[in-house]
């Protein structure tokens, strides 16, 4: 019971100072501001603002010493009779790293992400990154345009499994109305995106330089989705731009008063939950407790990001660890006894598919540069929350998300909401585990918003 009482003073604590500071200071429209995170001053002349083809490829010299750092892995003893609950141990890494060395194929996984052609163009002073894929539409067929977020320690690869499925929806269980044209940034600092060369970038900023990245590329009007990370982000983006968001849509519902909302459930249920919440939302105590045994990352990356930086830059086997670990326990948290024979069967999606993403990071040197938008944004992040979102919004509730928030708890930030889905499976990184489901959801959402639309026209 200990750890429950101060547990308990700590978050009655963050509530009360969250409660009282949105009192003081009542939600107000985000300002859209602007900034410059290139090295040195901004230049008097206009940015170059040309959109120029990427290829993403590892010379043979860099995969050369990647092949040869896996080799010389040290490795320490791991503690008898533990099992996951310690993270990642060398039993559970050992057969990665041997499939990695000796099965993985980097150049095979680079055609697959080069099949969908990337781009690069500058934006307050860096390189902004991203994919653009654009349907084959019949005479008359308009594409809705769609920019899809990640977080961390994703990346856009995350939604290469649902290209096909909205850009080509009459084969993936959709009808022809459903068909997107799909954008897929990297963020600042993420993978092949320049990271800023200033302190201060963070989820708005982040937010700001990715509606810029839309308009350049000619759609005033588009929707929005995100996850993670992504879903702060297009949650920005919103408040800051209302009138060029269409839609947004989110599978983490990570709204300022959550953590006040769940100490509340704890003491008084009855209150703050709905009926057919008491399944899914209870215990909470159970919630919180994983969500503080597993967010130890949070605060070293959002106060010292650089020390860790270090390690993560320097060992491909420290960095699959650190992002393989978080892909397997943000989805199963509650399955923490699993031993190293059993942890291959419990992965959302394929080792292929996971190492992959760990080379993006170790491909372009963007370790450090994620963990630091943790430091930029969240000693502010209640600060930066404190606006209502009034775009039109589909909200995603996932099984296996720790971190769960119920629709009347969504609508003190939400005012618009347009749906609100409970999947029937999925965690935090739903694009990966259940992309069909989430796939779905959209095309709903999208739906339900062009109706609207078009009912205002008439």
């Amino acid at each position: 019971m200990g750890w429950k009482i101060a547990a308990t003073v700590l978050l009655l604590g963050l509530g009360i100072a969250y409660m009282s500071g949105l009192f003081s200071s009542p939600p107000k429209p985000p300002e859209v501001g602007d900034g410059w995170w290139g090295r040195g001053d901004k230049p008097e002349k206009e940015e170059d603002k040309s959109v120029k083809k990427f290829n993403i490829h590892f010379p043979d010299k860099d995969l050369a010493d990647l092949k040869e750092r896996l080799r010389k892995t040290r490795w320490f003893e791991s503690v008898e009779d533990t099992k996951f609950n310690y993270g990642m141990k060398p039993e559970h890494m050992k057969p990665i790293v041997d499939y990695w060395l000796n099965k993985y194929d980097w150049r095979k996984k680079e055609k697959e992400l080069n099949q969908y052609q990337s781009f690069k163009t500058k934006i307050e002073g860096i390189d902004i990154h991203f994919v653009r894929v654009v349907p084959r539409l019949k005479p008359g067929q308009k594409a809705k345009p769609i920019m899809m977020v990640h977080g961390w320690p994703s990346s856009f690869y995350d939604f290469y499994k649902m290209i096909p499925m909205l850009t080509d929806p009459t084969h993936h269980g959709g009808n022809e109305d459903d068909i997107f044209e799909v954008i897929l940034p990297s963020l600042p600092g993420y993978g092949f995106s320049e990271a800023a060369h200033k302190p201060g970038l963070d989820s708005r900023d982040a937010g700001r330089i990715l509606h810029k990245l839309m308009t350049r590329l000619g759609f005033d009007s588009y929707y929005v989705q995100g996850g993670d990370f992504g879903a702060i982000v297009v949650d920005q983006m919103s408040g800051i731009v209302p009138s060029h968001v269409r839609g947004v849509h989110m599978n983490m519902i990570a709204i300022p008063p959550l953590v006040s909302q769940m100490i509340l459930a704890i003491l008084f249920p009855s209150l703050v939950l709905e009926d057919k919440a008491y399944g899914r939302m209870l215990p909470t105590w159970e919630a919180i407790k994983d969500y503080l045994r597993e967010t130890g990352y949070l605060h070293i990356q959002s106060t010292k990001p650089d020390t860790i930086g270090h390690a993560l830059t320097d060992s491909p086997v420290g960095l699959a660890a650190y992002i393989l670990e978080k892909y397997y326990s943000s989805s199963h948290y509650d399955r923490l006894d699993v031993d190293d024979r059993e942890l291959s069967a419990h992965w959302s999606t394929s080792w292929d598919y996971l190492l992959t993403n760990v080379m993006i990071y170790w491909v372009s040197g963007s370790m450090t540069s994620s963990m630091r938008f943790y430091k930029e944004t969240m000693p502010k992040a209640l600060e930066l929350a404190n606006f209502l979102n009034t775009v039109p919004a589909g909200l995603a509730d996932l099984p296996r998300e720790y971190l769960r928030c119920q629709k009347n708890w969504a609508s003190t930030h939400f005012t618009d909401i347009v749906s609100y889905t409970t999947y029937s499976a999925g965690g935090h990184f739903v694009a990966l585990e259940v992309p069909e489901l989430l796939a779905k959801d959209l095309r709903q959402f999208t739906q339900k918003v062009e109706q609207r639309l078009v009912k205002k026209k008439e």
